[in-house]
């Protein structure tokens, strides 16, 4: 599980808890493992800053797709009969994203991971398209992405008409023409919070 923006080392424990005792619930028994980034950049919370501080979270989370591709080359290599499922929320989708581009680079990882999940993406709706990053998902992931949008997110939209995100996927869903793997599920949390979209989650995997 890969958190967001905004998210200190105790802030990040959180989200992995949430995520952990959600599909608990759900009957999921196996292992959550949080995967942590530095995705707390000054100024974040303020709107004067807020846009220098996305470019450099942006930044972060992408930079990141090396060292969660690598953990998941290592672990699947000393276990290979394991599933290995991403789960990611807002600017953590972008960190998974860039992840699946890493691991696109050799055809050795093709179906390397199980299956993806997100929730309130930051990441441009057209990233997903065939004309885009469509085929490297479509050729790392074996089963599905299942992506949880919602069309009343005050963040996203908010980050949308002020062109501080250029369609957010998790606010319009995918765009274009796109990989059949893709399932997209429209919710309405309560906010762009992860536990409210964690309460969406209906069943897992």
């Amino acid at each position: 599980m890969s958190h967001g923006l905004r998210n200190n080392k105790v802030d990040a424990i959180h989200k992995f808890m949430i995520a952990k005792k959600r599909l608990k619930q759900l009957g999921y028994v196996y292992p959550v493992i949080g995967f942590s980034y530095d995705s707390n950049p000054k100024g974040a919370h303020m709107k004067k800053s807020a846009l220098k501080a996305l470019y450099v979270g942006q930044k972060i989370a992408k930079e990141n797709g090396y060292n969660l591709s690598k953990f998941i080359i290592d672990f699947k290599g000393k276990n290979p009969d394991t599933k290995i499922r991403l789960i990611g929320h807002s600017l953590g989708t972008e960190v998974i994203l860039s992840t699946i581009k890493k691991l696109a680079y050799s055809s050795k990882n093709q179906d390397i991971v199980e299956s993806v999940y997100f929730f309130g993406s930051s990441i441009p709706s057209e990233l997903l398209g065939i004309k885009k990053y469509g085929k490297l998902v479509q050729k790392i992931v074996r089963n599905k992405i299942k992506n949880y949008y919602s069309p009343v997110d005050e963040v996203l939209k908010q980050s949308h008409n002020d062109g501080l995100i250029k369609n957010p996927l998790g606010y319009l869903g995918i765009r274009g023409k796109t990989i059949p793997k893709i399932i997209q599920i429209r919710v309405y949390p309560k906010n762009h919070r992860f536990v409210s979209y964690a309460a969406m989650l209906k069943s897992f995997p």
